[in-house]
């Protein structure tokens, strides 16, 4: 008994030698990535394949020898490399190994049994690499080495002459033998470990990754010089970088970290000509030796090209002191980060031009506003300056002050109040033109909030000129502005003539006539600014036009 256990540590020494070694292979950059893939080239599986018909033939040097038998871990490395890598690492290793036994002892007891069941090893760790649950593979591995390894003592009893020799080799090695394939699920849970912290850098450099893209997000809303470093500076603190830098296809954009006050000198540096190669190639750049470049202060950098419409709109370059710095995993994280960083200047870019087409679209509807108010003013104001002269004058001051106010403010949002001013001033003059037949009424809350200026100016235009002017009766015009929970109600109701169903469906489907063109304005204004436009009804007698702001499209008029 106490031989068998001897002979089992002596087992499990030799194959801890191998597990050793297989550590420290996979502690090294080169074999680590190799053990890593999943897919190998032809190349890869030939040095895989190679190393572990070392460790199979090499356990057959280094076996204990009992009654004519060799005690050794060659079943081990086979069953490992089969399992781990498939046919090409097992097959060979089962069958160069089994030669190998058997041509350095023809003639011995167990050298048929070996090479028999070396052979079957190579084949059943196939099947259980393609067949079986990788996280299972540990448990088939030690089953399958305790199986390979009693079919040898199963073919030492039947072929060894004389019988009692065969009894007596098994009674030795069986044990020690059998229970040393319990080494085989060590093997391949250390590499297969290699895998699950390979899975786990990886999620953590996709965490750092989304963090920065998360930190850096509120610098986007408006790209320039200084959100860009801003940006910079967040991913060489989170990553630890010497220096970071972003550029276009021209120029160093930011430029935060080591060297930094070189970049402050002016506001445009061209992009070197590493930097011109990854634009170019439109291709990441890794250097971890820039020393034949005379860069003094840097000795590593990645370059990675960022994309906007699926062309290179510039690079993202981290810089580190230290040679070798950029590994594998920063440069995953790096190019993650890219990523996230030109969706970010792409979706920024189409909502800053969005924002140009808004205030471009914006001025050209304000524009056609002015013109149409300013032809009925001056016709109001000629119609009196023969009849009642001080009033026209005192019109023509009030047309001037609401002109003068309105070209300060262009396109700038204004207080409410100050928009009811101008329609005021507006009032006096569509007052003084229809006397006793028009009668406005403002009711008005003491509320404030911005608004464009000639907003509702062009909304009691309407109600006048086509509600009230067309009746013979006097008429009435009624302007509210009230607060309501969670938002203000704006309308202009009139007692004229109601609005047509027709104008209704015009503005709804967005066709313009010449008589609606100031309430087809305000429409489209009102719905680019608040996402809603105007809501139109017709009453009994005249018209309403109402709407909200802030929009609530809960709120029927």
């Amino acid at each position: 008994m106490l031989e068998n256990q001897m002979m089992l540590l002596a087992v499990f020494e030799r194959a801890a030698l191998m597990l050793m070694t297989l550590f420290f292979l996979t502690r090294t950059r080169p074999f680590q990535r190799l053990f890593q893939k999943r897919d190998h080239t032809p190349a890869e599986l030939v040095l895989v394949a190679s190393i572990f018909c070392l460790f199979a033939v090499y356990s057959t040097y280094t076996g204990i020898p009992v009654e004519g038998a060799l005690i050794n871990v060659r079943i081990i490395a086979i069953i490992s490399g089969g399992i781990l890598f498939g046919p090409w690492v097992g097959i060979p290793a089962g069958v160069i190994s089994g030669l190998h036994r058997y041509l350095i002892d023809m003639d011995g007891h167990t050298s048929i049994p070996c090479l028999i069941a070396s052979i079957i090893a190579g084949l059943l760790a196939t099947w259980l690499h393609l067949r079986c649950r990788k996280s299972r593979l540990w448990l088939y591995g030690i089953l399958a080495g305790m199986l390979c390894e009693g079919l040898t003592m199963l073919l030492i009893l039947l072929l060894t002459e004389p019988h009692g020799v065969g009894v007596e080799i098994v009674n030795h090695i069986a044990y020690p033998m059998i229970a040393g394939a319990l080494c085989i699920g060590l093997i391949i849970k250390l590499v297969q470990d290699l895998d699950d912290e390979k899975e786990l850098i990886a999620a953590k450099q996709a965490k750092l990754a989304l963090d920065i893209a998360n930190k850096t997000l509120p610098f986007f809303q408006n790209i320039d010089r200084h959100s860009l470093s801003q940006v910079c500076e967040v991913i060489r603190r989170d990553i630890s970088a010497d220096a970071v830098a972003i550029t276009d296809t021209h120029d160093v954009l930011a430029y935060v970290g080591v060297g930094k006050d070189y970049y402050e000198l002016d506001e445009h540096h061209a992009i070197s000509g590493m930097t011109q190669q990854a634009v170019l190639l439109d291709q990441i750049i890794i250097n971890n030796d820039l020393r034949q470049y005379h860069l003094s202060d840097f000795h590593s950098v990645i370059i990675i090209p960022l994309r906007e419409n699926g062309a290179v709109s510039g690079t993202l370059k981290i810089y580190y002191r230290r040679t070798h710095s950029i590994t594998s995993s920063l440069r995953e994280m790096a190019v993650g980060l890219s990523q996230l960083i030109s969706t970010q200047m792409e979706v920024s870019r189409i909502e800053q031009l969005k924002e140009m087409t808004r205030k471009a679209e914006f001025t050209a509807l304000q524009s056609k506003i002015n013109p149409h108010f300013l032809f009925n003013a001056l016709n109001a104001i000629s119609s009196l300056i023969r009849i009642r002269p001080q009033q026209a004058r005192q019109l023509i001051a009030n047309l001037a002050d609401y002109l003068r106010y309105n070209l300060n403010k262009g396109d700038e949002l204004i207080d409410i109040q100050e928009e009811l001013q101008q329609v005021r001033d507006y009032v006096a003059i569509e007052q003084a033109r229809f006397g006793d037949k028009l009668e406005v009424v403002f009711e008005v809350d003491d509320v404030h909030i911005q608004v464009p200026s000639l907003l509702l100016q062009p909304l009691v235009e309407n109600a006048i000129l086509h509600g009230i002017q067309p009746r013979s009766a006097p008429g009435r015009v009624t302007i509210e502005v009230k607060q309501l929970a969670g938002g203000i109600r704006v309308s202009v109701r009139d007692t004229g003539y109601g609005i047509s169903q027709a104008v209704i469906d015009g503005v709804a489907a967005g066709r313009v006539e010449s008589r609606s063109i100031g309430l087809m304005n305000v429409h489209q204004r009102v719905k680019l600014l608040y996402g809603d436009g105007l809501q139109l009804k017709r009453l009994e007698p005249g018209t309403e036009v109402c709407f909200y702001l802030p929009d609530q499209e809960s709120m029927p008029c």
